[in-house]
């Protein structure tokens, strides 16, 4: 029985069956070669994809050439989609777009009229207000094109013929740089300088041997059209191009600006490739608002023809070197160009190549259409010099053909007899005119042959000689880099190269300046920073239904300890507060506060100081003050809690006892060595309790007593000898609190 792959069709309306599997498999890979093939990977001898080669061939056959008149780009587009690219118009549209946009193509091969989007990241506008042409690089890419230098093939519904891949006088491929995503493979080429490329390309035809590392001597690296600096080693840019992958660090191009009197400003005048302005000046404004980076003050676009955004200093004692290190972490004004050099061989067999390859595949289809368009002269030489011979034929027995052709009725075939010509030569005789006929006209027919004769003699020679093939390649290419190289407008190199200077680490922190300030926070959590140590008696504004609830003097180079109801432990950059001319903003946007939790405590963070923290419950423990700053906004838990209890104390410990007192009023002194010191955990007992909990805790040196204020503000103090009845052992009951106490059960 015959495979069923190998059945005929079936009828129609007959059903088939298959496994599933196969069904599917045969399909997926179909799927899979059609969109690595025509959509993902470019061509390694033209560096174009089907979609990009057909809009050029269109634009062709429109004689959108350069220096022409410009057409509408919704008239391009209708002519590729209808005779050779049946896709959405949009992405036709886009791919046009690109194509002219000299900021995201080295070497544009559309010449576009009107809007087709910026650097900022702004699209074209609609194809119907767009205009366009071929450049004089597109039209170098189809140099020999009408002269048989590639083969062609029906377009999808076998009206109209189209280019498999086009002659390509110039390395489009790394010239131009190409992207894209298959199915399991992907490409990322970067823009090369044409000048570089060509002397690499007259290496490797004197040198066929030559090394990739060899050749890495003329092409320095990639140049993309925004320029920048790449600041990646040699030794991994050289290995990246020997094995096909690697990446590249690039940075912006940037200067310091003398403003006088001391003032300085720095400004970027080239921005990293693919970055879009707006989103860059939009990332760096950001830093600005949540201070990141403390020492910038502001961020301006000056742009006008010329990229220019101004970045301004806090301080004029910034080292503008460490502020753009900084600046080159925290956003695209430094990225990564990971490139991977995945292309179409032949235009059928995806490979991971190395400069040599690309480049080879390269000269090999110059060669190639060097051969094709020299035997398509060759013939066109050999058809015109039959035709010149029959004419020097008949002017030499003109007065014989006059009479033939008037005399005979059918003259042609008697001149063929009598004259040995061919069917082309007498056809050619019969149908010159009677001007023509003339000495000086025969004159020129025998120049005309002796130079074509001579042509003739070097093709063939051409055709027989491998040398003067390369010979002939190695002229073109010069040609190619007079035209396209550095000494031609924009020819020259963009992007170049530099080491990344050493800059000390320095953090975020000691770029901060040192200045007082008030930290504010309501009793809802509204947070701001007030510039200066403002008097605690200061009239402050806060929203309706809400009051104070801390107030502290601290330094903008400060961090604070917040310590929530919930146990967790967060930390606050003085520096990144919100400022005081508001009311603030609610500090569960700057920490991840839970709803449910309330704000225990706010402190200035000393390092090497300790706090006293405990729970509801009665149990708590000494917590270093190194221990407690947390790294993220998710905070850190110090205070382990039973179920339903919540963290009642946390503030700083002094002095050799501590005091606690509950919520039934006892109260109870013990020494301060009896609490463990621990980074995190549950703690140990303070005081037993009956019924209630733990109110407050407080530490103090014995020496100079116990303090607290009274209800009428006055501050009491009871001595060391007045305190003995209460002084015990840690996890003791405790006695009622002494006379004149707060009724609230706090020590203030």
């Amino acid at each position: 029985m015959a495979d069923p792959i190998d059945d005929p069709a079936p009828p129609a309306g007959e059903v088939t069956s298959e496994p599933l599997a196969r069904a599917l498999g045969e399909r997926y890979l179909t799927y899979a070669l059609s969109t690595i093939m025509h959509r993902a990977l470019p061509d390694a001898r033209d560096g174009l994809k089907p979609v990009h080669r057909r809009i050029l061939y269109a634009m062709r056959g429109l004689r959108l050439d350069p220096g022409t008149a410009f057409r509408k780009c919704a008239k391009i587009v209708g002519e590729v989609m209808g005779n050779y690219h049946p896709h959405g118009d949009a992405s036709i549209y886009e791919a046009l777009a690109r194509l002219a946009q000299d900021f995201n193509v080295r070497y544009p091969l559309v010449d576009g009229q009107g809007n087709f989007g910026n650097i900022d990241g702004d699209n074209p506008a609609a194809q119907r207000y767009t205009e366009a042409r071929l450049t004089r690089a597109a039209a170098a890419l189809m140099d020999g094109l009408a002269e048989d230098a590639v083969d062609f093939r029906d377009n999808y519904d076998g009206s109209e013929r189209e280019p498999v891949v086009l002659p390509a006088s110039f390395p489009n491929l790394l010239a131009n740089g190409s992207s894209g995503i298959a199915v399991g493979m992907a490409t990322n080429i970067p823009p090369h300088n044409i000048d570089e490329l060509v002397g690499a390309c007259l290496h490797l035809i004197k040198a066929p041997d030559a090394t990739d590392e060899r050749l890495l001597d003329f092409v320095e690296g990639p140049d993309f059209p925004t320029g920048g600096i790449i600041v990646e080693p040699r030794v991994n840019v050289r290995q990246g191009y020997v094995t096909g992958k690697g990446s590249f660090r690039l940075r912006a191009r940037w200067g310091i600006e003398d403003l006088g009197r001391g003032q300085w400003q720095i400004v970027v005048t080239e921005i990293p490739y693919q970055v879009q302005k707006g989103k860059l000046i939009e990332r760096i404004a950001e830093i600005i608002n949540l201070r990141k980076i403390p020492v910038l003050a502001d961020v301006r676009d000056e742009s006008a023809e010329d990229l220019r955004i101004v970045l301004e200093p806090r301080a004029r004692t910034v080292d503008p070197q460490v502020l753009m290190e900084m600046l080159f972490r925290a956003s695209d004004l430094e990225t990564r160009f990971a490139m991977n050099l995945n292309v179409l061989i032949d235009g059928r067999t995806p490979q991971v190549c190395s400069l040599k390859e690309v480049l080879r595949a390269f000269l090999d289809h110059r060669r190639d259409v060097l051969l094709r368009r020299a035997r398509f002269r060759l013939g066109r030489i050999d058809a015109r010099l039959e035709v010149l011979e029959g004419l020097l034929i008949a002017y030499l027995n003109l007065d014989r053909v006059i009479a033939i052709i008037r005399t005979e009725d059918e003259p042609k075939p008697v001149m063929m007899a009598e004259f040995a010509l061919s069917d082309v030569q007498a056809e050619a005789i019969l149908n010159t005119r009677l001007r023509s006929l003339r000495r000086l006209e025969e004159m020129e027919l025998r120049a005309e042959r002796g130079a074509l004769v001579a042509e003739r003699a070097e093709l063939v020679a051409l055709l027989g000689s491998e040398a003067l093939q390369w010979a002939r390649i190695a002229e073109e290419l010069r040609a190619v880099r007079k035209a396209f190289g550095k000494a031609a407008p924009g020819g020259a190199r963009r992007t170049t190269f530099a080491d990344a200077p050493q800059v000390e680490e320095i953090s975020a922190d000691a770029m901060i300046e040192r200045e007082p300030i008030t930290v504010v926070c309501s009793a809802m959590g509204w947070i701001r920073a007030m510039r200066g140590h403002v008097a605690a008696d200061t009239e402050l504004k806060f929203k309706d239904g809400d009051g104070p609830g801390f107030f502290l003097h601290a330094e903008t180079t400060d961090k604070l300890l917040l310590m929530a109801s919930n146990g967790r432990m967060f930390t606050l950059g003085c520096a990144t507060l919100p400022g005081g001319r508001g009311m603030g903003e609610p500090v569960r946007l700057l920490v991840e506060l839970p709803n449910e939790a309330a704000m225990l405590a706010l402190l200035v963070h000393r390092p090497g100081e300790r706090l006293l923290v405990a729970s509801g419950a009665g149990d708590g423990f000494v917590l270093p003050e190194d221990d407690a700053a947390a790294q993220t906004r998710a905070g850190k838990q110090v205070l382990n809690l039973a179920p339903g209890s919540r963290a009642r104390v946390c503030r700083r410990l002094t002095g050799d006892h501590v005091a606690v007192i509950g919520e039934n009023r006892k109260m109870l002194v013990f020494a301060r060595t009896e609490l463990p010191e621990m980074t995190r955990g549950k703690g140990v007992r303070l005081q037993k309790y009956k019924d209630g909990g733990l109110s407050d805790a407080t530490g103090f040196a014995l020496a100079d007593g116990l303090t607290w204020k009274d209800p009428a503000g006055r501050t009491r103090t009871v001595t060391a000898a007045d305190l003995a009845e209460w002084i015990g052992a840690r996890a003791g009951a405790g006695r009622m609190a002494p006379r004149g106490f707060p009724r609230a059960t706090r020590f203030g």
